[in-house]
C-alpha cells in the first residue's frame, strides 16, 4: 500500500468480478461521475495557513520523490478511461500545478479527449498565479481551455502574509492578465474567507474584479484536512458575504450552469457580472456531488474529506488492462456514501478524523 507522510495509507483498488457497466455508473445516491480533478504534484510555492501552513510543510517535509508520481502517460490512460466512464470536466490541481515540469505536455495529451457525446472534453486548472505570466499561453497553445485563480487578497501586507511567499499579489494580478489575453477567460478568482483573518478584502476584490468578466467566487473556510487549525468561529457565511456585497452592489441570483455545481451564482444587477458563493459549511451540496479525485500518486479519493484512497497507481504499474480498470473504478464509485459536509451540519465537525490534506489532492 502507498502513503504520503500523514496521510492515511491507500487501500489495493476491489477486484471488479464483473465488466463495466455499457453506461456511466451511479453511486449508492444515485449521484453519477461527472467530474475529475487530478492533482499533479503535492508541492506548492505558497504556505497558505488553510492548506499548506509552514509549521507543517517546512523545509524537512517529506513529499513524494519524482518516481512516485504518476508519469503524464499514466495520467493520460486514466484520465482516457475516467472519461469513457462518463467524465466530461478535467480539472488540474496540487499542490501548486504549474510546478509540474512541462505540464503543458500533459494538457496536450488530455486535450484531443472526448466525452461519450462526442463533445470536446472540458479541461481547466487551478493555481495560485505566481507562474500565468510566462506560462498562459503555452497552457492555451496546448488546449487548457479554463483557468481558477486563488487570491485571499489584494492588500499586498496581507497578501504576503496570508500566502507565506515571496510572490506579490501583483505577480499574480499580472498572471490573471495574461491568462486572459491568452484566450483562458472568463477566469475564476477563488478567495477563501476567514474572520478577523482577510474579511475585509470581500469587498475590495468584489469592486477589483467588478466589470471585468472574470468571475469571484467567495469560499467558506473550511476543516479540510489536519493541520489547518480551522475553527468553526473564523466562518463567514455565503449568506454574510453576500450581504456585504450586496449593501455595496445590488445583487440577484442566477440559475446553475450544470449538476453538481459547487458554487451558487449571482449577478451585479447593473450589469457588472458574476460572482458565487462556496458554502460547504452554511449550506452543504454533497446531494448531487460528481466529483472524484486523483491524488499525485495515482490515489483515487471519493471526497475532499475522504480519510482513504484506492491505489490505481497498482493497477496500471501491474499490467491490468483498460478493461480491468474500468470495471474497477465501476466497483469503486458504485460502492461510494460519501456526504462528508452533511454529516458535520448534523452531528459537528470531528478533529480527530483524519482526513487527507487538501494540498494533496487539491481543492
Amino acid at each position: 500500500m502507498l502513503a504520503q507522510a500523514g496521510t492515511p495509507a491507500l487501500q489495493p483498488p476491489p477486484f471488479a468480478w464483473r465488466p463495466a457497466s455499457a453506461g456511466p455508473v451511479a453511486d449508492t445516491r444515485a449521484r453519477v461521475l461527472r467530474d475529475l480533478r487530478i492533482s499533479v504534484t503535492d508541492r506548492c510555492n505558497f504556505r497558505c495557513s488553510y492548506c499548506m501552513p509552514r509549521e507543517a510543510f517546512g523545509p524537512d517535509h517529506p513529499f513524494l520523490p519524482h518516481g512516485d508520481l504518476l508519469s503524464f502517460e499514466e495520467i493520460a490512460r486514466l484520465a482516457r478511461i475516467f472519461v469513457q466512464r462518463g467524465v466530461t470536466k478535467l480539472r488540474l490541481t496540487g499542490g501548486e500545478p504549474l510546478l509540474r515540469r512541462n505540464i503543458e505536455a500533459l494538457i496536450a495529451q488530455l486535450s484531443p479527449l472526448r466525452t461519450m457525446d462526442g463533445r470536446p472534453i472540458d479541461i481547466a486548472l487551478t493555481t495560485n498565479g505566481s507562474l500565468l505570466t510566462r506560462k498562459a499561453a503555452a497552457l492555451a497553445d496546448a488546449g487548457l481551455r479554463r483557468v481558477t485563480v486563488s487570491l485571499d487578497a489584494l492588500e499586498p501586507a496581507l497578501f504576503a502574509e496570508l500566502s507565506d511567499s515571496k510572490v506579490s499579489v501583483h505577480e499574480v494580478l499580472r498572471g490573471i492578465d495574461a491568462a486572459s489575453a491568452a484566450g483562458l477567460a472568463p477566469i475564476k478568482v477563488n478567495v477563501v474567507v476567514r474572520r478577523g483573518v482577510n474579511d475585509d478584502q470581500i469587498l475590495p476584490i468584489a469592486r477589483h474584479f467588478r466589470g471585468s468578466s472574470h468571475i469571484v467566487r467567495f469560499i467558506e473556510y473550511m476543516d479540510v484536512g489536519n493541520t489547518n487549525g480551522w475553527r468553526p468561529e473564523e466562518v463567514v457565511s455565503g449568506a454574510q458575504i453576500l450581504a456585504r456585497i450586496g449593501e455595496a452592489f445590488p445583487i440577484e441570483p442566477l440559475p446553475g450552469n450544470a449538476p453538481g455545481e459547487v458554487a451558487r451564482r449571482w449577478r451585479y444587477v447593473d450589469g457588472g457580472g458574476e460572482i458565487g458563493v462556496i458554502t460547504s459549511i452554511s449550506q452543504t451540496f454533497c446531494g448531487d456531488c460528481n466529483r472524484a479525485r486523483l491524488s499525485p500518486e495515482g490515489g483515487l479519493y471519493l471526497c475532499l474529506f475522504a480519510s482513504q484512497g484506492h491505489d490505481l497507481r497498482a493497477l496500471l504499474r501491474s499490467g491490468a488492462s483498460d478493461a480491468a480498470i474500468a470495471a474497477t473504478l465501476d466497483t469503486i464509485w458504485s460502492a461510494r456514501t460519501d456526504a462528508y459536509s452533511e454529516q458535520r451540519a448534523a452531528r459537528g465537525a470531528d478533529p480527530s478524523s483524519p482526513r487527507i490534506e487538501m494540498s494533496y489532492i487539491g481543492g
